[in-house]
């Protein structure tokens, strides 16, 4: 019997690519083949396909065509300013021909696309071949977000229709929660998830129409934290969600023996650090830290006296890697700390045991990197989604999540109190307890691959006879 055949279709943003591409070497060990589809210039600088899956993962690119608005060679959200987006969402959704002629090429037995693809809807109905919807985003804050009721139309309107709407727990939940946005988070994520853009659909129209037209939602979450969340989409959404464990991610270990340079050096500094004692620091790429924000960030740092490695990207505002810093702060932290600009070995990082926390913006793949290793979450969310996914982890008692202003701003004491709460002090000793006994789940490969994704691969099977 010939193996169950997958296309996958992520957005253009390494924050959904990278998962994607995890669920698809999950898939690909249950032994569903798949096809992973996205552009040239991503394709090459995701991670190659492990030899033991060659064959069972194949990588598919699809230029991109040119788009007024859209810098040439931008393939992805890193490449581009935020108010640039809009324009990369034209040039994605002109790859609906070419995606539409490798369907009908490869005629697989199931699409498995992002929310932001609406037109594999079309593609799907088109070609009969059944669509699922796969999330990025934790079930807490698709919840949040609401039934697809209340996404677009005369529902958006009533219960959605301000930014002061999304501030307060929504009325479907039916029971205590803190996850909903700030005043400050509100304004910024209502304009850009409901309002209109260059590509002539919102945010919201495309979840809705996805959503519609898929067969159900898979989600890369587990019942073990998130099952009240789960168990909730599916009494307010006509669709099911079926979660597909956290997809912890594995070290390179062909990569950890080519690490060179600098980062020999720094992996010799953690390895005279004690146990649990240095805090990693890491914002990603998406968000552009404002100076006074890397400010702010490296004045708590030194506040909080705790040993810690800073994986900084060059701010767009610094000529030089070291103008971001506050003057003589590489000095002062010589030997104490480590600064690190540009690319950064995460996984490696905090897998080594002098690790104990990490205080970055609250993504989802970050939380699952640094769960899975047991080390306390200090959290700091600027965009999206990550202030949802900061309340929901504190919540549980896994996170601290850094004082904000009414404005959003944020002081050096207030990153050092949480700092030194998470790490060292007995406030903190909850958290500390509550992220080393978090790692048995989210570090539990066995059960997000057997249990989790088995039983999802099993699900494509049994279906696929039945399309």
């Amino acid at each position: 019997m010939a193996a169950v055949h997958v296309l996958m279709l992520p957005w253009l943003a390494f924050g959904h690519m990278i998962p994607f591409l995890e669920f698809s070497k999950a898939l690909a060990k249950a032994g569903v083949r798949v096809t992973y589809v996205s552009t040239p210039r991503n394709i090459k600088r995701l991670a190659q396909i492990p030899e033991s899956l060659k064959g069972a993962v194949e990588y598919v690119a699809l230029p991109l065509q040119a788009v007024d608005g859209l810098p040439d060679g931008a393939e992805a959200t890193i490449d581009i300013p935020m108010e640039k987006i809009q324009y990369l969402k034209v040039a994605y959704d002109l790859l609906k021909e070419s995606f539409t002629q490798l369907v009908l090429a490869r005629s697989p037995d199931w699409i498995i696309t992002d929310f932001i693809a609406d037109w594999t809807v079309d593609v799907s109905q088109e070609c009969s071949i059944p669509l699922i919807s796969f999330s990025v985003f934790t079930a807490a804050a698709i919840c949040c977000i609401g039934p697809p009721k209340y996404l677009t139309g005369e529902g958006q309107k009533e219960l959605r229709g301000t930014p002061e709407s999304l501030t307060h727990t929504p009325e479907w939940f039916g029971f205590k929660s803190v996850v909903a946005f700030r005043p400050f988070e509100a304004a910024g994520f209502h304009s850009g998830f409901y309002g209109n853009n260059a590509s002539g659909r919102s945010y919201a129209e495309r979840l809705a129409k996805v959503h519609e037209g898929s067969r159900l939602c898979c989600i890369r979450s587990c019942m073990e934290y998130e099952g009240e969340f789960i168990d909730l989409f599916e009494r307010i959404s006509d669709k099911p969600m079926i979660p597909v464990g956290v997809l912890p991610p594995e070290q390179d270990k062909e990569k950890l023996g080519t690490i060179e340079g600098s980062w020999t050096e720094i992996f010799k500094w953690l390895d005279q650090q004690d146990p649990k004692s240095v805090i990693f620091v890491g914002f990603g790429s998406e968000h552009k830290l404002t100076k006074e924000q890397v400010l702010e960030i490296a004045f708590g740092l030194e506040l909080s006296r705790l040993p810690f490695l800073w994986a900084l990207r060059k701010p767009d505002w610094a000529v030089e890697d070291s103008d971001g810093l506050p003057m003589g702060f590489m000095e002062r932290m010589q030997g104490k700390s480590v600064v690190s600009f540009g690319w950064a070995p995460q996984l490696e990082i905090l897998a080594h045991p002098s690790i104990g926390g990490s205080l970055f913006h609250v993504g989802c793949s970050s939380i699952i990197e640094t769960l899975q290793h047991g080390h306390s979450l200090v959290v700091l969310p600027f965009i999206i989604d990550q202030g949802l996914n900061g309340r929901q982890f504190a919540a549980k008692g896994l996170a601290i999540e850094v004082e904000r202003n009414e404005d959003g701003s944020f002081t050096r004491e207030g990153v050092a109190k949480a700092l030194r709460d998470a790490m060292v002090e007995e406030e903190g000793k909850g958290i500390r307890v509550g992220a080393r006994k978090a790692a048995a789940v989210f570090g539990d490969r066995k059960l997000h691959q057997e249990h989790y994704i088995g039983e999802f691969a099993e699900y494509l099977r049994n279906e696929s006879t039945d399309k």
